[in-house]
């Protein structure tokens, strides 16, 4: 399979557009149904050669395909940009846009954190305590619940208002607050932010909150609060400094003043593969140094593995854990926690859209193998189970039914398509193509999905002939195909909306039979090395 990246010169485009004219000139036809067809395809051509030829629509197009030509804005961006300056501005442009749309809706964000007290299941119960409590069962309960949400309403381009509220609970105690922040972007180095709570537990707050950029590469930002109580006010400031030490890492440094205060410096690497965080902070009462790596799969389902180590005076605590992407929108997580003295704990996260639910289960106080064991083994075996029997079924019926909703929503457009490549190899036929018996001769051509695998043998193989349409192609005994979609190409249509589609040719060169097999968006130039077949093949 040819994968190299063939650009067309302005000459080729000339040449490649005075042949395609030629063609499908309507003038040429006599016959008014064919010279409607040709007069379609002519405009469609002319279409095509208007944003090729020009270097600016064409850097366009190169990045982001027509969706990118009907973003608004590009008439007043200068010309003779580099392809690198066209996406800074097709991204800028974007961002315009989602700020339009975020002045006229809310973002709610939102997590439920339930904890749940399974050490009943690992602990030894004596004998008259197991006939007490349901016959010997073991006792699982909900020991605390934490729940909270948010709101953002932008008022302006420059401010935002902010809501937020949350309830909390543990072994029957609790409480809530409510919180409500205005922030003012002051410039394009920094803001500034004004909070206002109250609560039950706390009593009211009112804290401020500053940003600024010092440099290209180091920012600040200063917290300070005031927290209202019986017991009189309790101020507290808390201020960070970061830098960007090169492009994947940053580097913190944090001091806290109040009623637990601390110094605590980190160096964070974020790269397309790992994330690594290393940290130290001296403080009231918790001092403590921790590590933590985490490995980014390059896979379709965003899988990543993680592990920390977290040491100090409170003892020391080992977490590993994994996550995965199980649907468009949601994201699930398992963290097993093995510390002294706080034993071992399963944490489960499911981030849905802009909601979290978190599920920390506490299995023992104690480090026993066997609590260990059941935490790593258990929700993997769980998942799988839950992969095989709900989550790839609905994911699969959300596909075919996202699919069916395409095709039904394409179809005119694929059967307007399907008359042009039809009336496209008609007119084609009706010219004598001269080849040589020596030149570049396309034997056939299909295009569409091809079913090869034995495991598919009830599927159907979908595919189009495009002999003709790609011989006229031809120029010079050379057929060149650029990096986008080959449904595109004069005589051509989609035959399978939504499913993987590929061009398969069978070709004659320097009277040497060939065969190639390219993928639908991938670039084609032959003649190619490729390997040799049979003639009566």
């Amino acid at each position: 399979m040819n994968t190299e990246l063939y650009i067309a010169t302005q000459e080729e485009l000339k040449a490649a557009y005075r042949r395609l004219c030629m063609l499908y000139h309507p003038d040429k036809h006599r016959d008014p149904e064919l010279k409607r067809q040709a007069d379609r395809i002519f405009n469609s051509v002319h279409e095509a050669y208007e944003v090729l030829s020009d270097p600016q629509t064409r850097a366009i197009y190169d990045i982001y395909g027509k969706r990118g030509l009907d973003v608004e804005g590009w008439e007043v961006v200068e010309r003779r940009r580099s392809p690198a300056e066209i996406r800074e501005e097709y991204e800028r442009l974007q961002r315009e846009r989602e700020e339009r749309r975020l002045q006229q809706r809310t973002n709610p964000k939102g997590m439920i954190s339930v904890g749940i007290d399974a050490t009943d299941l690992f602990d030894r119960y004596e004998e008259d305590f197991e006939d007490m409590v349901g016959g010997g069962l073991p006792y699982v309960e909900i020991n605390k619940m934490h729940i909270s949400q948010s709101i953002e309403a932008p008022l302006t381009t420059r401010d935002t208002a902010t809501l937020s509220g949350s309830l909390s609970t543990h072994n029957g105690n609790g409480g809530g607050t409510i919180n409500l922040a205005l922030r003012r972007v002051t410039s394009t180095r920094g803001w500034g932010e004004v909070e206002l709570g109250a609560g039950d537990a706390h009593g009211p707050l009112f804290g401020l909150k500053l940003f600024r950029n010092l440099t290209p590469r180091c920012f600040v930002t200063a917290q300070c609060g005031l927290q209202f109580s019986s017991q009189g006010v309790r101020p507290g400031v808390t201020t960070v400094l970061a830098r960007h030490l090169d492009k994947n890492t940053m580097g913190y440094l944090q001091w806290r003043w109040g009623i637990q205060s601390s110094m605590n410096t980190s160096i964070v690497r974020d790269t397309k593969s790992s994330h690594f965080t290393l940290a130290f902070q001296l403080g009231i009462p918790h001092t403590f140094m921790m590590m933590s790596y985490q490995y980014k799969f390059q896979d379709e389902d965003q899988t990543k593995i993680k592990g920390s180590v977290k040491s100090g005076f409170f003892g020391t605590v080992v977490e590993y854990g994994a996550e995965r992407k199980i649907s468009r929108h949601s994201v699930l997580g398992a963290t097993v926690s093995v510390g002294v003295p706080q034993g071992v704990t399963l944490k489960i996260k499911l981030n849905r859209a802009s909601q979290t639910y978190f599920f920390p289960i506490h299995l023992t106080d104690q480090l026993l193998p066997s609590a260990v064991f059941y935490a790593t083994v258990g929700p993997l075996v769980f998942y799988l189970a839950m992969q095989q029997l709900i989550i790839r079924p609905y994911v699969r019926a959300q596909k075919e039914q996202e699919l069916e909703k395409q095709r039904e929503s394409s179809a005119s457009n694929i059967a307007r398509k399907k008359q042009e490549a039809e009336a496209a190899t008609r007119l084609n036929c009706l010219k004598v193509i001269s080849v040589s018996s020596l030149g570049l001769i396309i034997l056939n051509a299909w295009y569409g999905k091809f079913v090869t695998d034995n495991s598919r043998k009830n599927e159907r193989a979908k595919v189009i002939d495009v002999t003709v349409p790609l011989q006229c192609l031809v120029k010079d005994s050379k057929l060149i195909l650029t990096e986008a979609s080959k449904s595109g190409l004069p005589g051509f249509y989609d035959p399978c909306v939504g499913e993987e589609k590929s061009l398969k040719v069978l070709y004659q060169f320097r009277g040497v039979m060939h065969q190639v097999l390219s993928g639908d968006t991938e670039p084609l130039r032959i003649p190619k090395q490729s390997h040799r077949i049979d003639a009566d093949t």
